[in-house]
């Protein structure tokens, strides 16, 4: 008889990882940090335990939408009163707040509960090519794109 290995949240060996985003398209940039978040690329994954690493994102505001998303592609938040409601186009969130752009993108991949919300913390978004991580000693993560 087998039995199927699941992984003890004491036991989870972390790395951290660092990606560079210039010229990276948003959304499959998103696709590969959230699973590295979740530990989907290590053999001992499992669904219901945090496995996944660290994962430190520089260069933030050098990420590419591809088609005319960059003006159409709209951000809506609402304050909870009648009227409320707040837009704010891709464009705008680039030139304000670009680290905000793959974060909510990376946040809307992971599960919706308190387990996405544990593996969300372990993402650190840079706008810029530094990072106060370096003591970390992150791996310099290729992403195919």
């Amino acid at each position: 008889m087998r039995t199927t290995y699941m992984a003890k949240p004491g036991s989870v060996e972390r790395k951290w990882y660092v990606i560079d985003a210039a010229g990276q398209r948003v959304g499959r940039l998103a696709a590969e940090i959230a699973s590295i978040l979740r530990g989907k690329h290590k053999p001992e994954f499992t669904p219901h335990v945090d496995v996944g690493d660290f994962v430190v994102v520089i260069n933030a505001e050098k990420v590419v939408f591809t088609g005319k998303k960059l003006q159409d592609k709209m951000y809506y938040r609402h304050s909870g009163y009648p009227g409320g409601l707040k837009t704010t186009s891709a464009a705008q969130m680039l030139e304000k707040h670009p680290e905000r752009v793959l974060e909510m993108a990376v946040k809307g991949m992971l599960p919706h509960n308190s387990l996405g919300a544990d593996q969300y913390r372990k993402l650190k978004v840079y706008a810029g090519p530094d990072h106060p991580h370096a003591a970390q000693q992150p791996i310099a993560r290729n992403l195919a794109d």
